[in-house]
């Protein structure tokens, strides 16, 4: 498969008719082929996006058994917690480049490779520096990956980009709390080792290679390119120039809404980054046990499992995105409000309603797909806005362990936490708004 397909490049709008199911091709030769290639798709999104956030919660969950066993201070735990978004800000920006090369899926394939390996080497690579280094090869592939998830769904899948981020977003957000909630037990029953809890991850990797395989050579295309690329071709070299001058090249720092939904972006990944590195922690310190508190932290992430299904497919009905960003929010203020206040006490409550605006993420992939008109507008978009908004997030979770270290307790992290919420309420009601980036950002 390849994700930035020349016949997408010159494709200006999303055909309304295009249906990328197996039922589009019933009575059609090769129609089993079809519908067996969109099955092994399918399965191949979902098993990568249960491995997008593993490797950083699995993390989060032994953070103080790490920090123990490679000596780490708390400000140097809050700049391995600040490795993820450094990483997909790095490579993120790759992705597009690296998939026009070689075929989004070869890209995909070789990014859950990527995390295998890094996720096998890092607990045994000795000291801060090799963990370091094995996490920064597990976050490249991850990096690259989230990139290329909307490209692939909107090329595949172009009347079902709400259903279909729902699908992978929800797979995500499971494998974001299967992590959380089952490496403490499993590093208990097989002896105790963070090694040992933090390195099985690898496995899960290891079997989301398998379905990529036979998307790498880019021989498989999507079910109704070969009608479209007809069609195209029946209407003659003018219809060609014609699709050709509608597929602009994007100049993304032009276009405002491109702003608003990479500070958006960065501003929620932000949040995330520091529950998912942090909060177990906050848990822990007030008095709440490991294994609870890592339960906690799994209850955070599960909430986007329904939640993550459901805010993509309400999202793509309606107008204007806005008023989903505030709600989020609104649940956000209140999660850190109970932090602070009273954070064993009402520890469940909290979990639940920092899962909810953690939601924040699905929509702002969702919100990626609808802001571009074309499969390369959302190619750009979606490098874009990652990639700055993973360097908008970096400092954050650094500097909750400098904040943690020196005041010796969570008052100024969940403060800083709180403020950060306001202006991600901001921008992502501006990123909300009907428009599109083609009618900003072309040159």
């Amino acid at each position: 498969m390849m994700g930035l397909m020349p016949s997408e490049e010159t494709r200006t709008t999303t055909p309304p008719t295009v249906r990328s199911s197996a039922a589009h091709d019933a009575g059609k030769p090769g129609a089993s082929t079809r519908a067996w290639t969109v099955r092994l798709l399918v399965l191949g999104i979902v098993l990568s996006a249960l491995n997008l956030r593993p490797a950083i919660t699995s993390l989060g969950a032994l953070l103080e058994e790490v920090r123990d066993g490679l000596g780490m201070s708390g400000s140097v735990a809050g700049l391995l917690t600040s490795v993820p978004p450094l990483c997909f800000a790095v490579f993120g920006v790759m992705a597009p480049r690296l998939a026009r090369r070689f075929g989004a899926g070869a890209v995909v394939c070789a990014g859950m490779a990527a995390i295998a390996t890094g996720l096998l080497i890092r607990p045994y690579a000795g000291g801060t520096a090799g963990f370091l280094a094995g996490s920064a090869l597990a976050l490249m592939g991850i990096a690259v990956s989230n990139v290329l998830m909307p490209v692939i769904v909107k090329h595949w899948f172009p009347d079902r980009v709400g259903s279909m981020t729902g699908l992978y977003s929800m797979a995500l957000a499971l494998g974001t709390a299967l992590a959380a909630a089952v490496t403490v037990p499993l590093t208990d029953t097989l002896g105790g080792s963070w090694q040992t809890g933090l390195a099985l991850w690898a496995g899960l990797a290891a079997a989301a290679v398998l379905p990529w395989l036979p998307f790498v050579r880019g021989r498989v295309t999507p079910p109704g390119a070969g009608e479209r690329a007809a069609e195209t071709a029946s209407q003659g070299p003018a219809s060609t120039e014609h699709a050709r001058v509608e597929a602009p090249r994007l100049r993304m720092a032009r276009s405002r809404t491109a702003w608003a939904l990479a500070v958006f972006f960065g501003l929620q990944a932000t949040a995330a980054y520091i529950t998912m590195g942090w909060m177990a922690q906050i848990f822990r310190d007030a008095g709440v046990p490991a294994g609870t508190a890592g339960l906690l932290l799994a209850v955070t992430m599960v909430m986007g499992v329904p939640l993550a299904f459901v805010i993509p497919r309400l999202a793509t009905r309606l107008p204007h995105q806005g008023p989903i960003v505030l709600a989020l929010g609104v649940c956000g203020l209140a999660g850190y409000a109970g932090l602070y206040l009273a954070p064993a006490a009402g520890a469940w409550g909290w979990a639940v309603l920092l899962g909810v605006a953690n939601c924040a993420f699905p929509l702002a992939l969702t919100m990626v797909g609808m802001r571009a008109r074309t499969g390369p507008g959302v190619a750009q978009l979606s490098a874009f806005a990652q990639s700055t908004g993973y360097l908008i997030s970096i400092p954050g979770p650094l500097l909750v362990g400098v904040l943690y270290q020196h005041s010796g307790g969570w008052g100024l992290p969940i403060a800083l936490m709180s403020a950060l919420m306001i202006p991600q309420m901001v921008v992502g009601f501006l990123a909300g708004r009907d428009r599109t980036v083609e009618d900003e950002a072309a040159r």
